[in-house]
Formats: C-alpha cells, structure tokens, sequence
C-alpha cells in the first residue's frame, strides 16, 4: 500500500531541541544582565516569566520546571545585587514568578499526557487498519497490484472506503466499495463487508453467488435492531456501492458486477476506456428493491493492460474553481507506469488538485496483467 496520508510509527518524546531550549535560557541571561545594569528606577524582572512560559510550549514538564527554577535563582541573584532579597519590590517579582513557574508546568504536564494519549489512539488506529484494510500484496499470480488510501480527516487513518483481494483456484477477486456516510459508523459497515468478502471469496463458485452472499450480509445487518444504528434511520438510507471483480489467470478479460460503484477505468494502449456495466445492480443493501439478482458481465483484460479501481472521493475532489478531478485524463497521460508508480503520481496530483485538503475519502487499486 502506498502511504497516502497514512500515518508511520509515532513515536514520542518530550527531550525539546538544542536550538529551542536556547530562546528561553538566553531570555535569562539578557534580563539578568540588563537588570542588574539598569537604573535603580528600572524593573526588568517582570521580563523573567516569559522563560517558563516559551518552554512550556515546546517541552515536558521536568524542563519547564527546571527553567522556571532559573529564573527564580536569577531573579534572586538580582535582588541581591541589587538591594536585597527582603526588599518589597523583589519579593513580590519573586513570588509572582514561582506562582506563574508552577502553572505553566502544570499546564505542561497536561499537555504532555495529552499529547501522549494522542499518539496512543493514532497507534490503535493504526493497528485496526491493518486488520480492517489490510495492505495489498504487489504481486498475485499474473497480476502486479498497487493501492492507496487518502483518509479526508487529517488524524484519521481509515473511513468508509474499502478494498480487497483474495485468491481462488486460478483466479482472483477483488472488491473496491464506499459506505455511505462517515465515523465510527462507515468503518464498523466497511469491516463487516471486508470480512464478509474474505471469508465467502474462495467458497462462493460463481460472481453472482459471492455478490449474493455479501448482500445478504450487509442486508441482515442494517436489519438488525441491536446493530447499533439510529432507530429512525430509514433503511433505504444505508448501503455501500461496490464493484466486485474475478480475473481469471488463464483468460484475457475480467468478469464483473458493479452494485453502483463508478466504473473502473482500463488502460490500453494509452487509451481509457470506463468499465461501464450494461446491467448495473443497486447498491449493497438496496438490492431488495430490485429482485432480479445479480449478472456478471465481461470485459477485456489483457497482458500490458492497466485496470484502476476507485471510490467517488477521487472523482468528486474539487479545485479552487469548483472543477472535478479528470481521473480518466490523468490515467491517460502516464499511460506505461506500473501500478505502484501510476498512483503514486496520481496521488501527488490529486491532492495538489484538491488543494491539499480532500472533501472525502478516496481510495484507488491498479491492476495490472503481466501475461
């Protein structure tokens, strides 16, 4: 899986730089001296809280307090110097500066267990990723696979779009879907159709059985009353488009059933033509509106070829002037790119499209047949 906006090991520590912890140590220093050489009218003191409080925005709690203490031995040595450490004035600078040396740690260590929590659940997340979404392999039998996942949330690592594969006896299939909707919600629909396509991929003989198996699937749970959902939710307000695909090792096409997911691309010979099904099925969850099953239709799929998988965030990002992404055009112009080089390039490009901020997640899988 190319990383996307996936997040690497996180890793935390609350040891602040060199450069940084300079600023305050030489904020000390300057008041210091300034203050001991200035009139006796001239109070420079105050200047001194600003040492604890810059630490506390980039360091632990330990070094927050050892720099307030600083600045309280400073204040105390210029008392001295001064006139003394009983004299009223310097007292009081003194007092105000342990006071305010105290909060800022305080808040220091609030922050860092914050902080700490924070990189905890993006750990966590990280690891249901891997068991929910988990990555693709590069290579199954005569294809080469690539994938990506963009999460539109900055600190969120997956949503409702989904991908899959899963090898049967001298074929693969695969599974590209978007949940409608967000949160916790998506992913929990996104899991139960991911782990119902693995489990059923290698024992379901035919497209339309494995189609079949997974709507009953995502049926009986959004008709299920302790499933978690809104009591008030319409049921025709749930489902997830899917486009469900078997490539044969052996045979130079791909069979497929799109449940109202946008048509994959296939790229040949520097062409693009859109995988448009002539008997499309509703989506995943609506299928009980329209009784007449599922069909599975057929297209080329030969050596050389590129198919590229999708969801609608990738065609539905948006530029300053309100212009959709042209996947098709770009897959066009770097025709004779591997998979993984392909959406490297299309993920730098969509985003810088998008201005780097996307309305919604987006997913893409490239398939190519090598022989």
């Amino acid at each position: 899986m190319l990383p996307g906006r996936r997040r690497g090991d996180l890793q935390w520590s609350w040891e602040p730089r060199p450069a940084l912890l300079a600023v305050p140590l030489a904020l000390i220093a300057v008041v210091t001296v300034v203050d001991v050489l200035a009139p006796p009218e001239v109070h420079l003191g105050p200047f001194l809280v600003a040492a604890p409080a810059v630490t506390a925005s980039f360091a632990g709690p330990r070094t927050t307090a050892a720099v307030g203490a600083l600045a309280v031995l400073a204040q105390s040595m210029v008392a001295i110097m001064r006139t003394s450490l009983t004299d009223l004035n310097h007292t009081l600078q003194i007092t105000a500066l342990v006071l305010i040396s105290v909060i800022v740690t305080f808040f220091a260590y609030l922050r860092e267990r914050h902080e700490r929590e924070l990189t905890q659940l993006r750990s966590i997340a990280e690891a249901a990723q891997q068991v929910v979404l988990r990555p693709l392999p590069h290579r199954i039998g005569p294809l080469r696979i690539a994938s990506v996942y963009l999460a539109a949330e900055a600190e969120a690592q997956i949503g409702g779009d989904l991908y899959a594969v899963a090898r049967t006896a001298g074929a693969s299939r695969f599974i590209i879907g978007d949940v409608r909707g967000k949160g916790l919600e998506a992913i929990g629909d996104a899991a139960l159709l991911l782990g119902a396509f693995r489990a059923a991929a290698h024992r379901q003989a035919t497209l339309p059985a494995l189609v079949a198996h997974l709507e009953g699937t995502v049926s009986s749970d959004l008709d299920d009353p302790t499933s978690g959902g809104d009591e008030a939710e319409d049921h025709g307000e749930s489902f997830i488009t899917a486009a469900v695909l078997d490539v044969a090792d052996q045979e130079s096409a791909l069979h497929m059933i799109n449940c109202g997911h946008p048509p994959p691309l296939r790229l040949h010979g520097g062409k693009v033509t859109p995988l448009e099904v002539q008997h499309p099925a509703p989506p995943l969850g609506l299928t009980g509106f329209d009784p007449s099953g599922f069909t599975g239709e057929v297209f080329a799929f030969e050596a050389g070829d590129v198919v590229v998988l999708y969801t609608d965030g990738v065609i539905e990002a948006r530029d300053t002037k309100g212009e959709f992404y042209p996947l098709a055009e770009r897959v066009a112009a770097w025709s004779g790119m591997r998979p993984q080089a392909l959406l490297s390039i299309l993920c730098e490009d969509l985003l810088h499209h998008a201005g780097g901020h996307l309305g919604d997640d987006a997913a893409m899988v490239a398939i190519e047949r090598m022989a």
